[in-house]
């Protein structure tokens, strides 16, 4: 009978308790999502893949982003990259190379600039929209959250991410289904962009499966804008060059 009883107590504080835990989780990484970045903005930045030799590429790319889930990117350099631009939709993703003809499909663990960093990493969509926070703890430093993919198109199965306690993300582990790490992106030097945008101002990603190299994300300028819905369309790929002001 205690047996019984003990159960039932702890079933009814599962169901007490759950529900708000998933709550508070969720709404934290909505505030991080925020605090990484303005709903809707525009942005310059670099990319920069480093070889075990040393040796770099570099890439500079425009972006703009509307919502949880819409970005398009403009290649600006290197010259043999300039004109080209993806567009994301969710878990849709194209590639428009001028005089190609149509964009190109392509997907979240390829990489259109090579390098660590993979499509998904690069037009990163709020970590909110692909995925929910499972457990959720706190120390004198800040915040560990794990998270599980919504569904089964997310990039990676499962994230475990840490942010200060001003809820300021500061290093994300990449994992499969299987338990593998597959990569870290770790979020650094803190900037003030100006209105009211204060994030980190570089990326840095490794993977064990990619042994020795490097590639690392710098953002120059970051400003919230508001942009129309055919701005995120494979017809308009081919005139983001008519954003920048």
């Amino acid at each position: 009978m205690k047996i019984i009883n003990l159960f039932l107590i702890l079933t009814l504080l599962f169901l007490l308790t759950g529900p708000a835990f998933s709550r508070d989780g969720n709404e934290l990484l909505k505030r991080i999502d925020e605090k990484l970045m303005p709903e809707s903005y525009e942005a310059y930045r670099k990319l920069i893949n480093i070889e075990p030799n040393g040796r770099k590429k570099e890439f500079v790319v425009y972006t703009v982003k509307k919502g949880k889930d819409k970005m398009a990117m403009l290649f600006l350099s290197p010259a043999s990259e300039k004109g080209r631009a993806t567009l994301r939709l969710g878990e849709n993703m194209w590639l428009y190379i001028p005089n190609v003809g149509k964009p190109i499909r392509i997907t979240s663990l390829q990489s259109v600039t090579g390098g660590v960093f993979n499509n998904a990493d690069i037009m990163q969509v709020d970590y909110s929209a692909e995925y929910n926070v499972v457990k959720l703890e706190k120390n004198e430093t800040g915040y560990l959250l794990e998270l599980k993919a919504k569904n089964k198109t997310v990039a990676y199965d499962k994230l475990k991410m840490w942010a200060t306690k001003d809820e300021i993300l500061i290093k994300i582990e990449c994992y499969s289904a299987s338990g593998m790490l597959i990569k870290t992106l770790e979020f650094k030097e803190i900037k003030d962009f100006g209105n009211d945008v204060v994030r980190p101002s570089v990326i840095e990603t490794h993977s064990p499966l990619y042994k020795d190299y490097l590639s690392v994300m710098v953002f120059s300028q970051v400003r919230p804008r508001t942009f129309k819905d055919e701005v995120f369309s494979m017809n308009y790929m081919s005139r983001i060059e008519g954003l920048r002001k």
